[in-house]
């Protein structure tokens, strides 16, 4: 936990105000994300956490088959990740069922077997991005739907300003992603930006923790939601370039992403105790 009067020390560009805006004269607190004593206990933390990520994609309806990976870069071995088992529902996933791949696609530990594009997927991104802890990829019905179209996400609502100049477009499909220089060109695609919509495949979103990533992909779902449904009604009205920016600088940084899954969590966790398992 931190008070209201270390919070200015937290994001630039009005972040610090905009939490702070309702706490004149009062000591507050907020939560942060925890700092860990040892490698064992951060790893713990990082693999509960993307199970509890795998609970909410599932009550979210972003499970499709055998479609769909988040993973999470191992504190200890950095070029490694945890991910989910192969063909294993997302609602049942438990912090012990994941396994954790190397960067070449090899299984290090665990006994299950991993989704092909995972591997090429997600080992491309987390090379290209040191900085990335997490990736969240699934078939959601929006997002699959607004990746067919000629179109990025549009500063159309408040929440959509999160990601507003700060996506990827892949745009060249050639089937299932299973080539491992198809992931680096999805990893280039990504840049520096927190997402990247893969043309008539869906999205993909990162993050500095496994909440921030799975958070990232959840809004951008619903966004593309929104987008589609304002398009179908009629024609909306942007937000303009200015204001789009300056609603990301208060909404779309990295402790944003990490704070709005904190209620999910809290549920998750409550309803969920066997992730720990």
């Amino acid at each position: 936990m931190t008070t209201l009067d270390t919070v200015d020390t937290l994001g630039t560009d009005g972040q610090a105000e905009a939490i702070a805006a309702a706490a004149v004269g009062k000591q507050l607190q907020m939560p942060l994300p925890e700092t860990f004593a040892t490698v064992a206990e951060e790893r713990l933390h990082r693999k509960v956490q993307l199970a509890a990520a795998f609970r909410m994609f599932s009550k979210a309806g972003l499970d499709e088959g055998v479609a769909g990976h988040v993973t999470a870069r191992d504190p200890e071995f950095p070029d490694s990740y945890w991910v989910n088992p192969f063909g294993m529902h997302f609602s049942l996933i438990k912090q012990s069922d994941l396994v954790r791949v190397n960067h070449a696609g090899e299984v290090v530990e665990g006994d299950r077997a991993v989704n092909g594009a995972a591997v090429a997927i997600h080992c491309a991104v987390h090379a290209a991005r040191p900085d990335v802890v997490a990736a969240a990829h699934a078939h959601g019905p929006y997002g699959k739907t607004l990746s067919s179209l000629d179109m990025g996400i549009e500063p159309l609502t408040q929440d959509a300003c999160a990601f507003y100049d700060d996506f990827g477009i892949f745009k060249n499909y050639s089937g299932v992603v299973l080539d491992a220089e198809e992931g680096k060109k999805i990893g280039e695609a990504l840049g520096a930006h927190k997402a990247v919509i893969l043309r008539n495949h869906g999205m993909l979103t990162v993050g500095e923790t496994v909440e921030s990533a799975a958070w990232w992909f959840l809004t951008l779902e619903r966004t593309a939601q929104s987008q589609l449904m304002a398009y179908a009604a009629g024609t909306p009205t942007q937000i303009g370039h200015a204001e789009a920016l300056q609603t990301r600088g208060q909404i779309g940084f990295e402790l944003a992403g990490w704070f709005q899954f904190q209620p999910i969590w809290q549920r998750i966790s409550k309803d969920n105790p066997d992730i720990w398992d």
